[in-house]
């Protein structure tokens, strides 16, 4: 029989937090989940739902409170489902996600030697998004816009988010304000009624230079003009306003279709020295403080000469392979997406690279088709998705043994289980270091570097 019953009341102990952000206590080693808790914390609770192994409670009142509580800034905190962890201190985020990262390289990977350094966080952990992917709706008769709700399609109405860019802010309450008068509809995902269904708005944060890109469910917008002029009064800096057209009932964000409206097609930013050309879809890290900070990780870990060959597999638009080809003999990206590697090759023109080889495809055949025909790796670098490594990729890198491999991780877990098979394989993990990409919420990126035995 389970220690607790629904609709129990209780005071509990607060041990840990779990990787989305909820409090956790045991009653006699059964597991209560508490949304808004914090480790340290003794806390009354209502209990909501048991299961077999572990159970839901509500927060009703905290009788003892972590030193590291914070008052959340953000207005919808408690509803949004953007950030998870504003209650928490800045220097209480970093600890919790350097233990999230060393539980899991000790837990899933099995190496409790392997160091897990301190986290590197921001001076200043706000206003850091350098895309918003804003959605509009209508409630109750009016505009409504802002980010979802906790594990829901609901808008969290808002007009102004904590992470995003003032410009992005501007954007969102100006249309919110001024769709309806213009004749433009919002997207009801319910009925797949009205037009405009996202607004993403990117900032390069070398140039300044704006991008919005507005999401319609059709192709034919003949507000597109009255829309430009609005969008260019509320940000002046904008340079690039882009249609996406997305007529599928998904939840997908883009569509597969994109027309420049106004202004460029592309901005340009930079990371380091290295400069790069964003188009709508392009992917790009959000964080470009902490994209700096990581990529600076990742080639620290590579250790190059200029003597050394390196494979960049999910090499994206060329972000970390034009990077690494800065102190590189030679530099090799393979990506699945065939755009992303035309970005990828226009990049390195861009910045004048001439170390540098793209191909599209899944790293998995490319790269022993690559050792084949003589191309082989001092160094590899990988940025799988949250996923992890794709088996094949691994099992490639088991059989064609690069001297060095970086991993560039953005979930803990999978990057422990991908070690523990490489570590099996004959690596071993010299140390990881962690990097807050992403503060406010409970997403962790690290860095692991790996040496053959």
């Amino acid at each position: 029989m389970k220690p607790v019953q629904k609709n129990d009341r209780l005071l509990v102990h607060v041990e840990d937090l779990t990787h989305d952000g909820a409090g956790v206590a045991k009653v006699d080693g059964y597991p209560l989940f508490i949304q808004g808790a914090l480790p340290g914390e003794d806390v009354r609770v209502h209990v909501l739902k048991t299961l077999k192994s572990y159970g839901f409670a509500k927060l009703l009142e905290i009788e003892n409170a972590s030193p590291h509580r914070v008052d959340a800034p953000c207005p919808v905190f408690d509803t949004c489902g953007g950030c998870q962890i504003q209650h928490l201190s800045y220097e209480g985020q970093k600890g919790f996600k350097q233990k999230m990262v060393r539980d899991a390289i000790t837990r899933i990977g099995k190496l409790p030697d392997v160091p897990v350094h301190a986290v590197k966080g921001m001076e200043d952990p706000w206003r850091y998004r350098n895309k918003s992917q804003i959605p509009f709706g209508i409630q109750n008769g009016r505009t409504v816009a802002g980010f979802y709700e906790s594990r829901s399609h609901n808008i969290a109405d808002t007009d102004v988010c904590l992470i995003q860019t003032f410009e992005a802010d501007a954007i969102m309450v100006g249309l919110k304000k001024s769709l309806l008068e213009m004749g433009i509809e919002p997207f009801e995902e319910q009925t797949h009624r009205g037009q405009l269904r996202h607004v993403v708005v990117r900032k390069a944060r070398a140039t300044g230079e704006i991008m919005v890109v507005l999401v319609t469910k059709k192709k034919k917008f003949p507000q597109a003009e009255q829309a430009i002029a609005l969008i260019r009064s509320l940000v002046p800096d904008t340079v690039s306003i882009v249609q996406n057209v997305n007529p599928e009932k998904t939840n997908v964000i883009f569509g597969n279709e994109t027309l420049v409206l106004w202004g460029k097609e592309v901005i340009e930013d930079r990371i380091g020295d290295v400069r790069f050309e964003i188009s709508a879809r392009s992917f790009y890290q959000i964080n470009p403080v902490q994209t700096e900070v990581l990529y600076g990780q990742a080639l620290e870990y590579a250790a190059l000469t200029g003597e050394e060959t390196v494979i960049d597999a999910y090499c994206g638009i060329g972000t970390i392979s034009l990077f690494l080809a800065q102190q590189a003999k030679f530099v090799m990206g393979v990506e699945i997406v065939p755009q992303a590697i035309e970005d990828a090759k226009r990049n390195a023109e861009l910045n004048g690279f001439t170390n540098t080889l793209f191909e599209a495809g899944p790293a998995e055949q490319v790269i022993p088709r690559w050792y084949k025909e003589g191309k082989k790796a001092d160094v590899l670098v990988v940025d799988p998705p949250r996923k992890g490594c794709d088996e094949q990729l691994l099992r490639t890198i088991l059989q064609q043994r690069p001297g060095r491999v970086v991993y560039v991780s953005c979930n803990p877990a999978t990057l422990a289980r991908d070690l523990r098979i490489l570590e099996d394989g004959g690596y071993r993990t010299k140390e990881v270091q962690p990097v807050d990409m992403f503060p406010q919420t409970t997403h962790c990126e690290a860095v692991a570097w790996l040496e053959l035995a």
